[in-house]
C-alpha cells in the first residue's frame, strides 16, 4: 500500500503530525532510524518518503543517524522514490557551514562566521578575528541551540573553553560568530512547505536569543536583559502577517536551488535595518499556541496542516516534488 512515510528519531516530534494526518485521512507510518537492516537490492516499499532526521540525534544516544539516514535516502533515491527533504537538505541540516555557504551563494547575507577545528585553537581565532568585541561560539552541528554561547570577554570564552563545561561538538567543528545587535529583542522564523512561503512566527529572544519553536534554547553567558526591555513582545512565539517580498523570493530561490522542500528559516535584523541569515531548519517545528492565537491551528495554513496537505498531494499525485 502506497502511504506517507515519516523518517525521524525522536517520537516526541511525531504526535502533532500524526493528528495532522488523521484529520486528513493519509494513511502513513513511522521509519525510525537509529539502527536497521536494508537490502540494497531489493526495492523500497511505495509511497512518499518525508525526512526529518535532526542534526541534534546524537544527543538522544542517536549518534549515527544521520549517518545512516544519508545511506537509506541514497537507496530510496537509487529506486526512484518520492523524497521530502532528501540528501541536499540533510546535507545542509548537519552543518552550518555548508548552510551559510549555500546561503551566500543565493545572495542572502549570513554573519559573519569563523570556523575553528580544535579545541585549543578557538581563544586565539577569537583574539585575532573578534578582538574586544562580543562573540557567539556555536556547533557547526548543533540542533535546538545546543552548545550555543554568547560571550562579552575573551577572558569569559578561555574561562568556558578550559572548564569542564565545555563539550567538543560531535563533528568536531567550532563557529565563532558575530554577536548581531537587533533593534528589538526578536528573531523572525520564516516557515516554508513545498519550498513555498506558509507563515512566518515572530521570536522573543530578550531571555535568550537562540530560540526554535517546539524548545527555548538555553545560552550559556548570554546577558539577557532583566525586567522591562525595550521592543519586546507580548508573547514568545506570535506569528505575523509576512514578511519582506523581496526576502521572501530570496529565500524561496535559495530552497530551489539547494532543493530543501520543507524548513525553517531564521533571520535578524541588524543595526542597518539589513536582514542576516543564520539558520536553516529542514526538520522544522511549529509553535501550537501561536497558531492558535492566530487563529490557524488545524487547517492547511497551519505548519502541520500544511505539510500534511503537501505530503497528501504527493501521495495521491496531485503534485509533483520539483527538481
Amino acid at each position: 500500500m502506497r502511504q506517507i512515510h515519516v523518517i525521524h528519531e525522536n517520537p516526541a516530534w511525531l504526535p502533532p503530525l500524526a493528528e495532522a494526518f488523521a484529520q486528513r485521512g493519509l494513511p502513513w507510518a513511522e521509519l525510525f532510524l537509529h539502527t536497521g537492516t536494508f537490502d540494497l537490492a531489493a526495492p523500497p516499499p511505495e509511497g512518499v518518503f518525508y525526512n526529518r532526521m535532526s542534526a541534534s540525534s546524537h544527543s538522544r544516544d542517536h549518534r549515527y543517524s544521520a549517518e545512516l539516514t544519508a545511506a537509506v535516502l541514497a537507496w530510496l533515491t537509487r529506486w526512484g522514490r518520492t523524497v521530502v527533504n532528501g540528501p541536499a537538505a540533510l546535507d545542509l541540516e548537519i552543518s552550518k557551514v555548508r548552510q551559510y555557504a549555500a546561503l551566500e551563494a543565493a545572495g542572502l547575507r549570513t554573519p559573519r562566521t569563523v570556523l575553528v577545528a580544535g579545541r585549543e585553537e578557538i581563544v586565539a581565532a577569537a583574539r585575532a578575528h573578534f578582538p574586544g568585541q562580543p562573540v557567539i561560539l556555536k556547533p557547526n552541528r548543533g540542533g535546538k541551540g545546543l552548545g550555543v554561547r554568547l560571550f562579552h570577554t575573551i577572558e569569559g570564552l578561555a574561562d568556558h573553553v578550559a572548564g569542564e563545561e565545555y563539550v567538543t561538538p560531535v563533528d568536531g567543528l567550532q563557529l565563532l560568530q558575530d554577536y548581531v545587535r537587533a533593534p528589538r529583542p526578536v528573531i523572525t522564523r520564516a516557515e516554508f512547505t513545498g519550498r513555498r512561503f506558509t507563515y512566518a512566527v515572530e521570536v522573543d529572544t530578550s531571555e535568550g536569543f537562540e530560540l526554535c519553536p517546539a524548545d527555548a534554547c538555553a545560552i550559556g553567558e548570554a546577558a539577557c536583559p532583566v525586567g522591562e526591555v525595550p521592543g519586546r513582545p507580548e508573547h514568545k512565539f506570535t506569528v505575523i502577517d509576512g514578511i519582506d517580498p523581496g526576502l521572501r523570493a530570496r529565500l524561496e530561490q535559495f530552497l530551489e536551488r539547494a532543493q530543501v522542500d520543507v524548513a525553517g528559516i531564521e533571520f535578524i535584523t541588524g543595526a542597518d535595518g539589513q536582514p542576516l541569515v543564520y539558520d536553516v531548519n529542514t526538520n522544522t517545528n511549529y509553535n501550537a499556541e501561536a497558531e492558535s492565537r492566530a487563529g490557524i491551528a488545524g487547517t492547511d495554513r497551519s505548519g502541520m496542516g500544511a505539510l500534511a496537505a503537501h505530503l497528501g498531494r504527493l501521495l495521491h499525485g496531485e503534485a509533483r516534488l520539483a527538481a
